[in-house]
């Protein structure tokens, strides 16, 4: 089973500076960079499919339109979701979770961000039930903006980690309140934007008990802050830079 000791390096919807996101062509770049953390996003279709995509639309990435929730699997499974990155990857197709964890299994360790907001009755406990199924509880972190799914999570599956991705919103500000949520909930991670990070923050969160894993990794300045302020882990696009970074100092 990956590793991946030391500091967590997460290639976020896969290694998505190079290839397509959430596509095999973006996981398998990250294997030959030689990282074997994957983040990835699940949404529900419209005959109740878990499938592998960001947003809640598929205009931006595939060559359809309209929300997730209103295709069914097999017509998302249709769209290419590889031109809009590059013809070189045309006919890269969405994939569904199960296609994802049969593929990987045992060669990636997922961190599954659960992105549909609260009302989408059952994404978590589905997912939970997936991963189950394929004997990969020990093998995927369970993550999301949203408190809701976070609980339902800890109340199904109390085996599996968890990590809070805060604080909600572009521009939003730490609330120390999301401490006290995040031991009420029995969170494994705190998981805060790279860019309200701080030292005094990442030693007060491991006081608590925290493992913490930055998000928002835009640029390289933002991969070494996250670093130096002593940081467990984050999800980056161009995880290889972030190889060479820690080679570079030591860790």
């Amino acid at each position: 089973m990956p590793s991946n000791t030391g500091f967590l390096n997460i290639a976020h919807r896969g290694a998505s500076s190079y290839a397509p996101e959430n596509t095999f062509a973006a996981f398998d770049r990250a294997l030959a960079m030689g990282v074997d953390h994957a983040e990835l996003d699940v949404h529900l279709t419209s005959d109740d499919q878990i499938v592998v995509i960001h947003d809640d639309r598929v205009d931006r990435t595939t060559n359809g339109s309209g929300p997730v929730a209103d295709h069914t699997l097999a017509e998302l499974k249709a769209l290419d979701a590889g031109t809009w990155f590059s013809l070189q990857y045309a006919g890269e197709r969405i994939r569904s979770f199960a296609e994802i964890l049969e593929h990987y299994k045992s060669r990636i360790y997922f961190h599954v961000e659960i992105k549909a907001r609260p009302g989408t009755e059952g994404l978590a406990t589905r997912t939970i039930d997936m991963v189950r199924g394929y004997g990969m509880t020990d093998s995927v972190t369970i993550t999301s903006f949203w408190k809701q799914w976070l609980e339902e999570t800890r109340a199904y599956a109390p085996e599996l980690l968890t990590g809070w991705l805060v604080p909600m919103g572009p521009g939003s500000q730490w609330d120390d309140s999301i401490v006290d949520q995040s031991l009420e909930m029995g969170l494994t991670q705190v998981c805060p934007r790279a860019d309200i990070t701080t030292p005094e923050l990442v030693e007060m969160l491991h006081s608590k008990g925290f493992v913490v894993r930055c998000h928002g990794i835009f640029d390289e300045a933002l991969m070494r802050h996250a670093v130096g302020c002593g940081a467990d882990g984050m999800t980056i696009n161009f995880p290889d830079k972030l190889v060479e970074y820690l080679e570079e100092i030591g860790r």
